[in-house]
């Protein structure tokens, strides 16, 4: 039987415990309260992330790496972005050979500019082709509730996405595979940060037009990023591009787009912090998003917009009214 080590027991990382369980894995969950651990192993609830669902009987719950890492052929990492390289530094050595690593993460590192699979190569000490990429419009409570939903395993080695993705396809959930892992990775980043744009759109009472452009110029910020880094265009009309940003841009589910409505709203950043309580992965990741375009030369303004708002506490209406203001250009540039 495969076995998977889940470390994250946040909202997302549960869901897909669940996903790989019902897939016939059997997961080991890893969290750092032993209290919250137990918990999820005496009640078969995850209280703090997903209240009132029932995970099924292939999960099971521990506060101890070394434990959920035995014998583990896929250790997927669920945490957020930022933290990442502090935690792999400990839980790398508890792995196998041969254990294929998985994001589930969706950010850019600060400082490093550095996308998710790069800091694991680096930390792990592995080749790309033991580290694949899951993402796509993959809101963690509707996985939950095991709402058909699709996704994308992604990974330089076609083999190795291939065996993600049969470790993880149910009756409700369909990944497919794509060796682009810049293309997708870039996708799962970005749009959080465009999620935070359309989300102050609507904090602000702006309506569908003023939204629907900021997805489509997202879209096409996206696009201008990951063809400079080399990804491939297509990649960002599949699920990992569009299909992730449309979900994250019109769902209340989504934390970033509720993070931005709150700021649109007149909070200060830290009020919608104390207010959202879960990480909103484009808050910080904006910043890295940005530096990493500025590293590429390629023109970002939805982002640069964010960044403003969010970090140098421009009121949302005069940076509005900025990038409205901008010179005209073509469509395609």
């Amino acid at each position: 039987m495969t076995k998977a080590a889940v470390f994250g027991n946040g909202s997302w990382g549960t869901a897909f415990a669940m996903v790989m369980a019902d897939a016939g894995c059997e997961v080991s969950l890893w969290g750092r309260r032993p209290a919250l651990a137990e918990t999820i192993n005496t009640t078969r609830t995850n209280p703090d992330y997903l209240p009132g669902v029932e995970l099924p009987k292939g999960v099971t719950a521990t506060a101890d790496a070394a434990e959920a890492a035995g014998g583990a052929d896929f250790a997927v990492l669920a945490v957020p972005s930022q933290t990442l390289r502090e935690n792999l530094a400990a839980w790398a050595p508890k792995l196998g050979p041969d254990t294929v690593f998985v994001s589930l993460m969706k950010g850019i590192e600060l400082g490093t500019a550095k996308r998710m699979s790069e800091v694991i190569t680096e930390v792990a000490g592995v080749p790309a082709a033991r580290v694949a990429v899951l993402t796509g419009p993959n809101l963690a409570r509707e996985i939950a509730a095991r709402q058909p939903a699709a996704a994308v395993a992604a990974c330089v080695d076609e083999s190795v996405a291939q065996r993600l993705q049969a470790a993880c396809i149910t009756p409700y959930f369909r990944p497919y595979t794509n060796t682009d892992v810049v293309g997708c990775e870039l996708g799962g980043a970005v749009k959080n940060v465009i999620g935070l744009a359309v989300g102050i759109a609507n904090g602000m009472g702006l309506g569908d037009n003023s939204k629907a452009t900021l997805i489509t110029r997202g879209l096409a910020e996206t696009t201008r990023l990951g063809l400079a880094m080399g990804a491939d265009p297509l990649t960002f009309s599949g699920l990992a591009g569009l299909g992730d940003l449309v979900a994250t841009c019109s769902s209340p589910l989504s934390r970033n787009n509720t993070f931005g409505t709150n700021l649109g709203r007149g909070m200060t950043l830290q009020e919608a912090v104390e207010a959202t309580k879960q990480t909103a992965e484009g808050v910080k990741s904006c910043e890295s998003v940005l530096d990493l375009a500025r590293r590429h030369g390629v023109d970002m303004p939805i982002t640069e917009t964010v960044v403003s708002i969010v970090h140098d506490g421009k009121p949302p209406t005069v940076a509005l009214k900025e990038l409205m203001s901008r010179s005209a250009k073509p469509e395609r540039r």
